[in-house]
């Protein structure tokens, strides 16, 4: 599989702007051949925007049913991160629509971070799965993939890529540096995870998106600017991959 980012500045709760580029991105990752494209934590409307409850969408809304309608024009499969909005609740997801359009999963973030998510939105309570072409696919949200149980749960289910739209701000640059390709390593799986770039409200994101290999290895890394990343997922190496889950001793 070859996997594509999109690394951007905030959209800043312009919608049509937005969905205009991802949809650009999703070109791009289309015609350099890519199976897939992530985009950002909350990219509609952007992550810290001031009125999330009232910006929130539901799944089936416009902007969905466009940028699903561009993952199938381009037959590429689109992650987007959002704020979504069913009846009473509030929640930090994201969606994946496979190359025909259709809705592969819809995943609720269950590790909210800090206080203004935890004000904000309702937690998620599910970690599915799904497939993405030939492979085993999840979806954790920034601050779930810090959780080396949730990754396990997954691992321990198949899971072979784990697909993490993000909003990693300043000072936590140790996050894609290190501890993206640790867990990787730890559980044998291909993490791409998605950040923002730039400044949204007294936000600086650091950049650095990172797709890390089931062996470890960062297999691409953005700077801290405007990036389409785009790599293939080597094959998994059963003398490499760690054996962890079948060597644990529970003291």
């Amino acid at each position: 599989m070859r996997l594509a980012l999109w690394q951007g500045t905030s959209p800043a709760s312009d919608i049509e702007t937005a969905c205009t580029q991802a949809e650009a991105a999703l070109a791009a990752a289309a015609a350099l051949k890519a199976d897939s494209l992530v985009l950002p934590e909350v990219w509609l409307p952007g992550y810290n925007q001031p009125n999330i409850p009232a910006q929130a969408i539901a799944l089936d809304s416009a902007p969905m049913t466009r940028l699903a309608a561009a993952a199938k024009r381009h037959a590429t499969a689109l992650v987007v991160g959002y704020a979504e909005r069913d009846g009473d609740c509030l929640y930090n997801s994201a969606a994946c629509f496979g190359p025909d359009g259709a809705v592969l999963c819809n995943y609720r973030k269950v590790q909210l971070y800090g206080p203004r998510e935890r004000a904000l939105y309702t937690p998620g309570d599910t970690l599915p799965t799904f497939r993405l072409g030939a492979e085993t696919a999840a979806i954790l949200i920034c601050y779930d993939v810090e959780f080396a149980p949730h990754i396990k749960s997954l691992a321990d289910r198949g899971a072979t890529l784990i697909l993490v739209p993000t909003a990693n701000m300043a000072p936590f640059t140790h996050v894609p540096h290190a501890t993206v390709p640790a867990m990787a390593a730890c559980h044998g799986v291909t993490i791409a995870y998605a950040n923002y770039c730039g400044t949204e409200g007294d936000l600086t994101y650091v950049g650095l998106s990172t797709i890390a290999g089931p062996h470890g290895e960062i297999l691409a890394q953005a700077g801290e600017t405007p990036t389409l990343l785009i790599t293939d997922i080597p094959p998994r190496d059963p003398a490499r991959l760690s054996t962890q889950a079948a060597d644990f001793r529970a003291l």
